[in-house]
């Protein structure tokens, strides 16, 4: 799976979990410094509004960085293990990188804007009309009236070109990650068919070669972009909760602590996880043999097609009898991981108004900087629940790449893991 796409992949992921950590260390440690020393202006705090957000000089250093690290980081594996695939394994794998935290910062610049806009808002509404009975009569000016309309209309086009943006590269990443994914299935293709005449008597090897890799790459292509995306959300989005706690003073029942709203989004999220990881434990095994009694009941009737002696009543009705009990077993599984999971769902789209009400009722924030902690809260929450959004998908997965370790056990005359060694 992973050593027909990436060179040595036990030692290159390790080294770009290494190498990622470094650099990140280097770039939120002395990324004032090397701005300093290359002459960028990194002293403003203050968030740039609209599409200037991504041409500021901070950003503008860190597209440098990232081009100079990803550069040497390629240039080392071009040198010391050079690959068929090198190029979209490697460069491509950096330049989805890329584009997934350019995506985020999208969303952050959206974010940025929602404070002057819905402050604006408040504005506009607070005093703007006196109510007597049924009757509402507006008590603004027409200067104030001019004046609120010219800005809300030049900040909804400054929405206009954020979201324009956004839909570009969103368009062009899921360009790229679709041929990026195909390659990756086609050198898993290639890496299994050379090898047929070995494979071919291993059960279920042409559906394994065919629909596994198939299903592989597919659930790579969205959930492999979903993870990068969750991690570049944290990167990106934790700073902007951490300082938005700052307007929260205390908590429900907890009181006051330091970073409120940073604290509450990690705890939930880690309680969330932990929850979903517990009750969904035996899902991936009962996937994996759903595959081996599906291909050994479809085995069967692919045979009589060919030889009257198979196929017959008796044996198929046995073998669909396992289908079946696989599928009750998981419907009962699923049961209870779907209540678990639906109760923590309903409970995440409160939880952070629960954590406001002190806030809210003290008066302590206005209606755009609310609307930033909401946006900003779920996105780190989002982020941090992951795998709570993404169970049911990772169980997939996990049951195709047990299939696929398996067929590459199999593949080199080793024994076959445990799982695969239950009869079906």
């Amino acid at each position: 799976m992973f050593e027909s796409f990436f060179p040595r992949p036990r030692y290159f992921f390790l080294s770009v979990v290494v190498y990622a950590a470094l650099c990140s260390f280097v770039w939120y440690s002395f990324n004032e410094q090397i701005g300093e020393f290359l002459g960028f202006d990194l002293s403003s705090a203050e968030p740039v509004i609209g599409l200037g957000h991504f041409v500021t000089d901070s950003f503008l250093l860190f597209y440098l960085y990232y081009i100079v690290c990803g550069g040497l980081f390629a240039a080392f594996w071009f040198t010391v293990a050079k690959h068929k695939w090198q190029w979209w394994s490697i460069v491509g794998s950096m330049l989805i990188l890329f584009s997934t935290y350019f995506s985020v910062q999208v969303s952050v610049a959206i974010n940025n804007w929602r404070r002057p806009f819905f402050d604006l808002v408040q504005n506009a509404l607070g005093g703007s009309a006196s109510q007597g009975g049924d009757k509402i009569e507006v008590v603004k000016s027409e200067e104030a009236i001019l004046s609120d309309s010219t800005g809300l209309y030049d900040l909804i086009l400054i929405f206009t070109e954020i979201a324009f943006l956004a839909i570009v590269v969103f368009v062009l990443t899921r360009f790229f990650v679709s041929h990026f994914i195909f390659r990756w299935r086609t050198a898993m293709n290639d890496y299994y068919t050379a090898q047929w005449t070995t494979v071919r008597n291993i059960e279920g090897a042409s559906q394994r070669i065919q629909e596994d890799t198939m299903r592989f790459a597919e659930i790579m292509e969205n959930l492999g972009v979903s993870v990068v995306d969750a991690v570049m959300t944290l990167f990106a989005f934790l700073p902007v909760l951490w300082a938005l706690s700052s307007y929260v003073t205390e908590l429900p029942i907890v009181g006051v602590i330091p970073h409120p709203l940073f604290v509450a989004a990690l705890l939930w999220a880690i309680f969330g996880t932990g929850l979903l990881a517990v009750v969904g434990i035996k899902l991936p095994g009962l996937f994996f043999r759903n595959q081996r009694v599906e291909a050994a009941f479809r085995k069967e009737l692919v045979y009589g097609e060919d030889d009257p002696d198979r196929a017959q009543p008796p044996r198929l009705k046995e073998l669909f009898a396992n289908v079946r009990k696989n599928y009750f077993r998981i419907y009962f599984h699923y049961m209870y991981f779907n209540i678990a999971r639906m109760l923590y769902i309903q409970a995440d789209n409160i939880f952070v108004y629960v954590l406001l009400v002190p806030t809210i009722a003290a008066g302590a924030i206005t209606f755009g900087i609310l609307q930033q902690i909401l946006t900003a809260f779920s996105q780190v929450s989002n982020s941090f629940q992951y795998l709570v959004n993404s169970w049911t998908t990772i169980v997939e997965l996990l049951s195709i790449y047990k299939r696929l370790a398996s067929f590459e056990a199999a593949i080199r005359d080793e024994p076959l893991p445990l799982i695969d060694q239950i009869p079906t």
